[in-house]
């Protein structure tokens, strides 16, 4: 076809668009732990029997052996003995009471015990390093 010199030419353009992503570091962490103790008073029971003993004076006869005899708290043991009479005759000579007191305190038991705590800061990034003109050019 032969080009006609009135006929005028309008040119097509179009434009395209690519994107790229790159990582860039914008920030930074640092977290620091540490371990710490802690001292604790902590309320602790403790029980104690003191035995209380009294010797009580008897000097009875008797006919035979008496038993041990507990009576609440209180513990009674005979002490005999014999004697030479014209006949052997058995004399209690006294009694041991033993008597049990408990006693309960409170008293505080000092312990330690440990926990970590951290610390974030946040840092600000490092202006990354620019290899060539073009690169800069291109933010």
């Amino acid at each position: 076809m032969a080009e006609d010199p009135e006929t005028e030419f309008l040119p097509i353009v179009e434009e395209t668009v690519s994107l790229s992503t790159r990582r860039v570091v914008t920030g930074r962490v640092r977290i620091a732990t540490r371990t710490e103790e802690l001292d604790h008073v902590l309320p602790a029971e403790l029980s104690s029997v003191e035995v209380d003993v009294t010797r009580v004076s008897v000097d009875r006869k008797i006919d035979a052996i008496p038993d041990v005899v507990t009576e609440g708290e209180l513990t009674i043991i005979p002490v005999v003995e014999e004697r030479l009479v014209v006949t052997r005759e058995l004399y209690l000579r006294e009694e041991i009471h033993i008597r049990r007191v408990e006693r309960t305190e409170t008293v505080e038991v000092e312990a330690t015990t440990r926990r970590q705590t951290s610390q974030i800061e946040r840092l600000p990034a490092d202006p990354a390093p620019f290899q060539n003109k073009d690169d800069q050019d291109d933010l």
